[in-house]
């Protein structure tokens, strides 16, 4: 049996709904923003119960341009974790930051308890990652932020839909970012971004920056970038808000499967999960014992499995000037040793999962 973990050409193998609202885009020559942008960000807004969303062209973007309207550059530091995507802590350093990690949890999120002494007088912003689709621990981190009074700035890419009781991501920080790429769960044709904040200010700021701080066509309020969400993802964008709920419950369902399927092997470790947490699961990440050998095992036998990832952020080349060593994050480095993703997705079947379940199994006993 074949288990995929991609799963774009399953979702668009009916194009023609969406193609339909991009020829009346073409025809209309709505390319650069406009009113289609404008219902997109506040469908999106909605969705994560936000007063504002800003479309960028992509979550990196979304990034930069937070850090730039918070005016966090050089000589400031910005507290992060080192088991995220290389933009998480690239963004800090290219605003002339520097990139301060903290260890994680058993659930793969910032560890709460190590942060108070991350901080010092440079620490500008701390930048929690909503790792899986999991939230982190935000009361606790934004009561340490408040003490200090420091920046959070959410890093929801792979969070859309996610919440800590009714509260979602998005409405803890002072502004968050999100990514549309098509591996994630609310997708569109190519990059995409968003920003949301509660702050009426920066979303003005916000959206002056993401199209060069330009005030009409021929008045430049201050020095910005070219970050504008294509007009064309919004329609993409718009075709498919609709599905993310349908979409979350799908992956929330298949992900209790996958844990009661293996929660009786032993040599897998499942991490907790929280019951007041809506956790949408962009990946569905365990940890395993003689994890190469078991996903070498799942590929042999048509399991799409892949590992998020292997060399923690503070361990890359590109961080060797940071000064970290083998041993300064001692749970992130632990867990990258036996970290390993299986596919789930809304086209996911019970037999193929029970067949991953029984793959897996068969392996430890062989």
């Amino acid at each position: 049996m074949k288990v995929p973990y991609a799963y774009l050409t399953t979702q668009f193998k009916n194009p023609k709904p969406i193609l339909k609202a991009i020829e009346a885009m073409a025809k209309e020559g709505d390319f650069t923003l406009g009113p289609r942008v404008d219902k997109f960000e506040e469908e999106f807004a909605k969705l994560q119960h936000s007063k504002y969303a800003i479309g960028v062209s992509s979550g990196t973007d979304a990034l930069l341009l937070i850090l730039r309207a918070l005016n966090i550059g050089p000589g400031d530091e910005v507290i992060t974790v080192a088991n995220s995507f290389f933009a998480t802590a690239a963004t800090i350093e290219l605003v002339g930051a520097k990139i301060v990690f903290v260890d994680i949890d058993e659930e793969y999120n910032m560890d709460p308890t190590k942060l108070e002494s991350a901080i010092t007088k440079k620490t500008k912003a701390i930048l929690p990652v909503h790792w899986t689709g999991n939230p982190a621990n935000m009361p606790e981190i934004m009561k340490i932020a408040k003490k200090h009074k420091i920046h959070v700035i959410e890093d929801a890419a792979q969070a859309v839909d996610a919440a800590i009781g009714k509260k979602y991501v998005g409405n803890f920080g002072v502004a968050s970012e999100f990514s549309l790429h098509p591996i994630k769960n609310f997708n569109v044709w190519g990059d995409g971004g968003v920003i949301t904040t509660n702050n009426k200010s920066l979303a003005e700021k916000f959206k002056l920056m993401r199209n060069h701080g330009l005030m009409g066509r021929n008045e430049c309020l201050e020095w910005g970038y070219n970050a504008r969400l294509a007009t064309i993802q919004a329609v993409v964008g718009l075709q498919l808000i609709g599905h993310v709920k349908e979409i979350s419950e799908k992956r929330i369902a298949l992900a209790k499967r996958y844990d009661s399927l293996l929660k009786e092997v032993k040599q897998i470790t499942i991490p907790p999960r929280k019951k007041n947490v809506r956790q949408v699961y962009h990946v569905y990440i365990l940890q395993a014992e003689n994890r190469d050998k078991l996903v070498e095992h799942l590929i042999k036998h048509g399991v799409e499995a892949k590992i998020h990832y292997p060399i923690p952020l503070h361990l890359q080349k590109a961080a060797k000037h940071l000064g970290y060593k083998k041993g300064s994050l001692p749970v992130t480095e632990k867990q990258a040793k036996h970290i390993f993703s299986l596919p789930i997705h809304q086209y996911l079947t019970d037999k193929q999962q029970a067949y991953v379940a029984d793959t897996i199994k068969k392996f430890y006993k062989s």
